[in-house]
């Protein structure tokens, strides 16, 4: 029988090291693009806008104007905006202020003895720069979880960047524009790929782009390799790749809601990734006539059918769900969905993936929008060490350290000490000075 989806047995697990390798990958490799990128990304230092301009004529086919986006353009994007589309921006921007809110952590205080007290507080950056795509589709919700984080971290100074668009007179799409007004950004720029990431990293005096602390965003492989350039200037955050869907299922699970999120993450392009991992064969054949009905029913039917296709997509067959966990956690998908008779039991022997979604009233494209959780997300393995964008990628923890004479004094002969032991002389006698008569 010929399925759409390859299928992957896997009812008897290798060792991890040995999973991980056998799981369904992209063929992006971000090493591959660094000699690529690190030469634009050296132009727009030494060269500036008008590198900029040029990678603009070169990549996506049209010379901006003006690289800043006047911000007269901006506001009347807004005003143009359809009220549907204001009114869905509006929603995803107040649910992901929520959530992104709860997301600031609290200041700390330990008392480690009488008069002795660290502090912990946590310090929003002063200035970061915004990635937004352009390409096969159009990305306000990114706006919208680029800045309402950025925003609840308490940073006062925001940057966007987003391609320049052929078909918009060389401006960012205008729905992009719009939530950049919907959430009082006015430092708009026209910018795409490695060129923009590295404006940001650097600055660019001639268009009055200063430089920033932080730099977040998904993109391409050659926004992914930008960061890892950038990152000794800047802090990054992870370096997004294509996005992937991978689906916990078992024989309770409704076949065509599986194959509809499937099918929604796949149309994002053609190296999407969309696996499910189930341990009933009867539930895979279902997903799979599912799957080929509705890849071939959508509009973008051809994206789609590349991506479910590809080497990076398939349905992986497993002994039960305790070994469905394990491939799960061996591959730490962007987004994991649990659509099982005990979603919680199974939840508890996840550890690694982006964001989970919990049972059929859930779904990843949910998540995209306006669950009030974040979708800028880890892929490629990346959630095993990395967490997703929130408000915590824009604050630092600075301790802050109280002792009177007496708490001092009760630790006195232990720094001396380690500092004698360490050969730093110098930084007991700063504890000795205190101490001295007169003192």
């Amino acid at each position: 029988m010929e399925h759409v989806l390859r299928r992957l047995d896997l009812t008897s697990l290798p060792d991890d090291r040995t999973l991980r390798a056998l799981l369904p990958r992209p063929a992006v490799d971000v090493d591959a693009a660094l000699p690529a990128v690190a030469e634009l990304v050296r132009d727009v230092r030494e060269r500036g806008e008008a590198a900029l301009v040029e990678q603009a004529e070169r990549f996506d086919r049209v010379r901006p104007a003006a690289v800043r986006v006047p911000e007269a353009e901006i506001t009347g994007a807004l005003a143009s905006l359809a009220p549907e589309v204001r009114e869905a921006l509006e929603t995803a921007i107040a649910r992901v202020r929520v959530g992104s809110a709860a997301q600031v952590p609290p200041p700390s205080r330990v008392e480690l003895a009488p008069g002795a007290v660290v502090e912990l507080r946590w310090q929003p950056v002063d200035r970061v720069g915004l990635y937004v795509p352009g390409g096969k589709a159009v990305y306000p919700s990114s706006v919208v979880m680029n800045v309402v984080a950025a925003q609840a971290a308490g940073v006062a100074s925001i940057a966007v960047a987003s391609p320049a668009q052929a078909e918009h007179g060389g401006l960012p799409h205008p729905t992009i524009l719009a939530a950049c007004a919907l959430l009082g950004v006015d430092e708009v720029y026209a910018m795409g790929g490695a060129g923009a990431i590295a404006a940001l990293a650097h600055g660019v005096a001639g268009i009055g782009l200063d430089a920033v602390d932080v730099v977040t965003g998904p993109g391409n492989v050659f926004v992914a390799a930008a960061k890892r350039l950038v990152s000794g200037v800047v802090r990054v955050d992870s370096e997004a790749g294509p996005t992937e869907i991978l689906v916990i299922a078992d024989a309770s699970a409704d076949a065509e809601l599986v194959a509809a999120d499937l099918v929604s993450q796949a149309e994002h392009d053609e190296l999407a990734s969309a696996v499910l991992v189930t341990d009933d064969a009867g539930l895979a054949d279902r997903v799979d006539a599912a799957v080929e009905r509705r890849a071939a029913e959508t509009p973008a039917a051809e994206r789609v059918r590349a991506a479910l296709t590809g080497e990076q997509s398939a349905i992986v067959l497993v002994a039960d769900l305790a070994a469905a966990a394990r491939v799960s956690d061996a591959y730490a998908p962007e987004h994991l969905e649990l659509l099982t008779a005990d979603d919680d039991a199974l939840l508890a022997r996840i550890h690694h993936a982006g964001a989970i979604f919990v049972g059929p009233h859930a779904p990843v494209s949910l998540g995209d929008y306006a669950a009030g959780s974040n979708h800028v997300l880890p892929t490629g393995g990346q959630a095993r060490r990395v967490a997703g964008l929130g408000a915590a990628t824009f604050l630092r923890p600075q301790q802050v350290v109280r002792y009177d004479r007496d708490a001092l004094a009760e630790v006195r002969a232990a720094v001396t000490a380690l500092a004698g032991a360490e050969g730093l002389p110098a930084h007991g006698e700063a504890i000795e000075a205190r101490f001295e008569e007169g003192r």
